[in-house]
């Protein structure tokens, strides 16, 4: 009953989203008011102007992350660039697995949603975006593209926070 909840809060949510915000397709980093988002288990949307390390993400045609991997410290304000060389839209999406799976399973129902949130970047072939986050909890959190199929077909990667 629980999870069947979630599921119609997260869709109605979506739709919310599909009103209202940048177009999944867009590069744009997400314009919200850092103070003004809540904390996640993974951190909070980070403040530009604080940015401790910028981190390049590669993304590919191969469903793939370069690197993978990736370690930052507590407290940490990251800025990831994150460059699609492929010929498919990709996007990065910070989450915990379950978000991420969830979230994955919506885009398969609804592949042209269009959202943006802070803990997310969407990349059109041969563009840029970025996301800045603060990981805020020592842990490994995953980071995913959700356009469908490419989460199953396993582009996922993780942050390490120590």
């Amino acid at each position: 009953m629980k999870t069947k909840l979630k599921l119609i809060l997260l869709a109605l949510v979506s739709a919310l989203f599909v009103t209202h915000a940048v177009a999944h397709s867009a590069a744009a980093t997400p314009t919200q008011d850092a103070a003004a988002v809540e904390d996640q288990a993974y951190g909070r949307a980070g403040d530009p102007k604080r940015v401790t390390r910028v981190i390049r993400l590669e993304m590919s045609d191969s469903f793939r992350f370069t690197p993978a991997h990736v370690v930052v410290k507590r407290g940490e304000t990251v800025r990831f660039i994150v460059h699609n060389g492929g010929n498919q839209f990709h996007e990065m999406v910070l989450g915990t697995t379950d978000q991420l799976r969830e979230h994955a399973e919506l885009m398969k129902k609804f592949p042209g949603m269009e959202h943006s949130e802070a803990n997310m970047a969407h990349v059109k072939p041969g563009a840029r975006g970025d996301l800045v986050w603060q990981f805020t909890r020592a842990g490994t959190y995953p980071f995913a593209c959700l356009v469908p199929g490419h989460y199953d077909a396993g582009m996922v990667g993780d942050v390490t926070v120590k």
